[in-house]
């Protein structure tokens, strides 16, 4: 069972820190795209930096789990964003919706298993 809850967690996870690292990369590459999707979803560009930097760092530390603390905060700030982003896809009805809800999925499944493989000491 121990197994299995691995495999699950480590799937999860990992699909959804590259859902992040690819959402930081669009931030930080694709700049003039995102602050037009921005602008279009009513939130201030100032925040595509800060944004990209908390997803990279969010995901180093969940994959690090150097603090636990610090992991919970990060998956805390991962499901604020997917929300925040359905929520905003839906109200703007562009059909990028899709890819949050699927964002809140991956990281209600690794917060999960997380419990299970690595209970707190």
């Amino acid at each position: 069972m121990m197994k299995t809850n691995k495999i699950i967690y480590w799937i999860a996870t990992s699909l959804m820190c590259l859902l992040f690292l690819y959402s930081a990369s669009m931030y930080l590459l694709k700049y003039e795209m995102v602050s037009g999707f921005f602008v279009n979803l009513g939130f201030p560009t100032w925040l595509i930096y800060p944004l990209a930097l908390l997803k990279i760092a969010g995901v180093i530390t969940v994959l690090t789990k150097w603090s636990h603390f610090l992991k919970e905060l990060a998956y805390a700030g991962f499901l604020f964003d997917a929300i925040l982003a359905l929520a905003a896809h839906l109200m703007v009805k562009d059909g990028a919706h899709i890819t949050a809800a699927i964002g809140i999925i991956l990281i209600a499944v690794s917060w999960y298993f997380d419990r299970k493989v690595y209970p707190k000491q």
